[in-house]
């Protein structure tokens, strides 16, 4: 019989350096940022629907703010295949229960893979090859397959994943084992890395079969794991807000990296809109722009209607929706989360997250 494979998608995420356009009730992942016209939620569950078999396979685990949210971006989806959490705990309560609940329904020996809702994908046919492969290796041995992404820079906003030697290899896509995952490094650290060509950028995509990782967990994570078998969801009160990454990843001997070059992006900032987009001209124009001597702008405006003019600027973010505009230097957008959290301090702007 032919391995059942259940994607989960990630849905939990605020998306706050997107603000004023991600909101609490529509978080980054409901936006539109390529004009595709399809959200970054939507785009990744079509990704996925293949792999799935259709939407009856197909799992969304998300907050309880945006469930509703989730419903109407994705009404194909079966309202049992919706996992709600009563409060965000990080992603190793959500994979752990996630991980239970489908286990339940399919059985230990199924295949899952998870999922982040709002990171875009270049070739979407690498991608399913490459998911292909990860299940593979997760079906041959006892394995926890993360996707590895090839560096293109020294980035530091990303954690990186060292590989040490070759376990296997599917359709000339090898995969190998880990030998530690690293925090964001800084510049120096990063090149350091890529020059070795043992690192890769840490996806947050992770495959492998159910039992294995309830194995695991409750190993490495009994604390997590243990309360979830208990009381479901009940439990989410008394479970520390942890990462899949500390909890599990960094612990486990079971930890294989798939260094993977599909066209990835994680889309964390609007910088990210600038690398998808920008190409060869001067501006990045999701609004009605009037632009003089400006250049190395991002220009976002949630309502056509409205128009942004610019003079002279440079290097500059600038965001109209509702009644907020934002402007920004592309070199401080990591910062719009410091403003997002002195905003929601104050009651004369708590409307506006």
């Amino acid at each position: 019989m032919e391995t059942q494979v259940i994607p989960i998608i990630l849905a939990g995420g605020k998306g706050e350096r997107f603000w004023p356009v991600s909101r609490l009730k529509r978080p980054k992942q409901f936006l539109c940022l390529d004009g595709s016209g399809r959200s970054l939620m939507q785009a990744t569950a079509d990704r996925l629907l293949n792999l799935a078999g259709g939407w009856e396979n197909l799992w969304v685990i998300t907050s309880s703010i945006i469930a509703d949210g989730v419903r109407e971006q994705l009404p194909e989806l079966p309202e049992s295949n919706l996992l709600v959490e009563p409060e965000g705990k990080d992603t190793a309560p959500a994979v752990a229960w996630a991980t239970i609940e489908v286990a339940k329904r399919y059985g230990k020996e199924a295949v899952l893979g998870f999922f982040p809702a709002d990171h875009w994908i270049g070739d979407c046919n690498a991608y399913e090859e490459t998911l292909k492969a990860a299940m593979q290796q997760a079906i041959t041995e006892p394995s926890i397959v993360t996707l590895g992404i090839k560096p293109n820079q020294p980035s530091t906003g990303y954690g990186y994943i060292e590989q040490a030697q070759e376990k296997s290899n599917f359709n000339n896509l090898p995969v190998y084992q880990v030998t530690r995952f690293t925090e964001k490094p800084d510049k120096k650290t990063a090149q350091a890395f890529i020059d070795t060509g043992k690192y890769s950028w840490n996806s947050g995509i992770f495959i492998f079969q159910a039992g294995v990782v309830l194995d695991e967990l409750s190993i490495h994570a009994p604390e997590i794991l243990n309360p979830l078998l208990e009381k479901g969801k009940a439990a989410y009160a008394e479970l520390e807000k942890l990462s899949i990454d500390y909890a599990l990843m960094e612990k486990t001997k079971l930890a294989c990296v798939l260094p993977a070059n599909f066209g990835w992006d994680d889309l964390g900032d609007w910088n990210g809109v600038e690398r998808l987009l920008k190409k060869d001209r001067d501006n990045v124009e999701l609004a009605t722009h009037i632009g003089l001597d400006s250049k190395g702008t991002v220009l976002y405006a949630s309502d056509e209607d409205e128009v942004i003019v610019t003079i002279g600027l440079e290097d500059v973010v600038v965001v109209r929706d509702g009644k907020v505009t934002l402007v920004v230097k592309k070199d401080r957008t990591q910062d719009i989360k410091k403003v997002v959290k002195s905003l929601s301090k104050d009651d004369r702007f708590k409307k506006l997250l």
